[in-house]
């Protein structure tokens, strides 16, 4: 059967303010009134039935996710005592699923991710089951087809086409976020995507891998989903790494027993990490503002203004900003210089 793993953790620091410890950006009504994660729960429901989703999540957010998403049953979300990067974050379901369905086939899709056409993706993501379905040795991954060079993303490298998959290829390697010179030759040859972090593989196939390349984490997860009342002993044990790194890359390397697919997405993909991606993703005015909550402009052009709780926030003769308010602090930074906020966000978490 078919599974989606929606994964819901961190805190967003590059988004403070607005999202903090108590409040991460995949909770706050940035979109009409709409989470990320609601975004998240409808692109997921368009491809598995709503008790075939599961939602892995900080324990602090859990309540805040189960009245989010009312249809997200009880014993479908997982809430991680600590964060323990995204390894830990797809092994645990994967092991859980296993136990509930061994021929289980599940999906790992972000709740911070905005994603356009939802059809073409939704048609995407189905070819991508029926990959590691036909595949029971494949990890697929999802490759965004660039449209420019982008020095903030990792990079697949392309192999050769999937023979019955018009959309899929043999993935050669993984880069980490290259210079603009490197990154604009390989948009140029055609032969590279953007690294979406998502995935499709078989359950039982990830835990093989996540066995033979971390056998101490293939150890915890598998005690813990025979032992669930022992999360808060065994999962804060567990070691912190990436997917990516743990498996992803060392198996595109010949490592482990599986291999590494990845289906085209030509579609517009937004990592809303930042205050730069969140304008981008906003609806702007004929002056390029993009504005949330009462806000008044005058002479502004190209900024993002947000104001949460009472009253207005006015911005005059100026451009290029992020101007955010909150009930209990104000960021003024340059939306050149967002990636900056997550260095404040630290200082201030450091003072208080």
């Amino acid at each position: 059967m078919r599974y989606v793993l929606i994964i819901a953790g961190g805190s967003g620091t590059r988004l403070w303010p607005l999202s903090r410890q108590g409040s991460p950006k995949q909770l706050l009504p940035l979109f009409e009134g709409r989470s990320l994660l609601q975004i998240a729960w409808d692109r997921a429901v368009r491809v598995v039935q709503p008790d075939h989703v599961l939602v892995c999540t900080g324990a602090p957010y859990a309540s805040d996710v189960a009245a989010q998403l009312p249809n997200l049953l009880p014993e479908n979300l997982l809430g991680e005592p600590e964060g323990r990067d995204s390894l830990n974050a797809v092994a645990w379901p994967a092991a859980q699923l296993v136990l509930r369905d061994p021929s289980a086939v599940m999906a790992v899709l972000s709740a911070d991710h905005l994603i356009s056409p939802e059809n073409l993706f939704a048609k995407r993501l189905d070819e991508g089951f029926a990959l590691a379905e036909a595949d029971p040795s494949a990890l697929v991954t999802f490759g965004v087809v660039p449209v420019t060079p982008h020095t903030g993303f990792g990079y697949l490298e392309r192999g050769d086409d999937v023979p019955g998959f018009a959309d899929a290829a043999h993935v050669l390697s993984f880069t980490e976020k290259p210079d603009i010179v490197t990154a604009t030759e390989w948009v140029a040859s055609g032969r590279y995507w953007w690294n979406s972090g998502m995935f499709v593989w078989q359950a039982a196939t990830l835990l093989e891998q996540v066995r033979l390349l971390q056998p101490t984490t293939y150890q915890g997860v598998t005690e813990l989903a025979e032992h669930p009342q022992r999360l808060g002993t065994i999962f804060p044990a567990l070691t912190r790494i990436s997917v990516d790194y743990a498996i992803m890359e060392p198996v595109s390397r010949g490592k482990g027993s599986a291999h590494v697919l990845a289906v085209a997405l030509p579609i517009r993909w937004a990592d809303v990490g930042s205050y730069s991606a969140l304008y981008d993703a906003l609806p702007h005015d004929r002056a390029g503002n993009a504005a949330v909550g009462e806000v008044y402009t005058l002479d502004a052009a190209g900024n993002l203004a947000f104001s949460q709780g009472p009253g207005a926030l006015a911005l005059i003769g100026v451009s290029g900003l992020a101007v955010v308010r909150t009930n209990d602090a104000t960021l003024v930074v340059p939306l050149a210089q967002a990636q900056k906020v997550k260095r404040l966000a630290a200082q201030v978490e450091a003072l208080n």
